[in-house]
């Protein structure tokens, strides 16, 4: 039997990297993140990496017993909900323990106007309703719902540029946060943005333009999050995330 305690750490976001990074050397543990590879030049964290994805939970369920996984932490992002199915699925069926790191969401604070929605679909829907020149930041698979508003002008941010149907009207433009509050000022001004669309990401690097939109007294559409699964355990922090880790093998500090 091995002696090296292996993690999967389903990533792609701050909080994978800074995971990776706080477990990475020690010894007898092993952690393997997994990307997606839905962005073409991802930030690739510390140590051993998965790209690629498994092919849904049946794949993942095969990896998991053909690597000896001993553990599983789901620190996706808060809308990578089909990844996140499988995970449950796939620790369930493997009897893996499995954790879900989940960064806070966006609070709402005073003078912010915010219209929460339940999808993108809602999104577009409320839309015409509120402004006319978009700032949509909700990821370049989502342009095809808002491609029939025809009557709006969208500035539209990514990482990489959009697949599938666009709207009519837009503008893209290719940049990876973190983003500064003057320069989201500057970039909302400039375009003379008067309604800003988003999801519930939470953390700090896209915070910016909520700051931004709040200053300029500009509404905010934002997506709620999908549902989370009831009986995962489910921590905030990185160091939570470490500590259950920790637990889990008998390691400390």
């Amino acid at each position: 039997m091995s002696d090296v305690f292996t993690v999967l750490l389903l990533g792609g976001t701050d909080e994978a990297r800074r995971l990776a990074r706080a477990l990475h050397g020690r010894p007898g543990l092993r952690v393997v993140s997994s990307l997606a590879g839905r962005v073409r030049d991802p930030k690739l964290p510390v140590g051993d990496v998965h790209e690629g994805g498994f092919g849904g939970a049946s794949g993942l369920e095969t990896w998991i017993r053909d690597n000896g996984v001993g553990a599983v932490v789901d620190a996706t992002h808060p809308f990578a909900a089909r990844m996140s199915e499988s995970a449950v699925t796939a620790a369930t069926r493997t009897g893996t323990p499995l954790l879900v790191l989940l960064r806070p969401g966006w609070q709402e604070a005073e003078g912010d106007r915010w219209h929460w929605m339940p999808s993108l679909e809602a999104a577009a829907e409320a839309l015409p309703y509120l402004g006319r020149r978009v700032f949509l930041t909700t990821g370049r698979r989502s342009l095809p719902v808002f491609a029939g508003l025809d009557t709006l002008w969208f500035l539209a941010r990514s990482v990489d540029p959009p697949e599938g149907p666009v709207p009519g009207h837009v503008r893209v433009v290719l940049s990876r946060g973190p983003f500064s509050v003057e320069g989201e000022l500057g970039l909302m001004r400039r375009h003379r943005v008067d309604v800003l669309v988003t999801k519930d990401s939470g953390g700090e690097m896209t915070t910016a333009k909520l700051h931004a939109a709040r200053e300029l007294g500009v509404p905010v559409v934002i997506v709620r999050r999908p549902p989370a699964h009831d009986g995962v355990p489910r921590v905030e922090s990185v160091a939570e995330a470490r500590a259950w880790i920790e637990a889990l093998t008998g390691q400390a500090g």
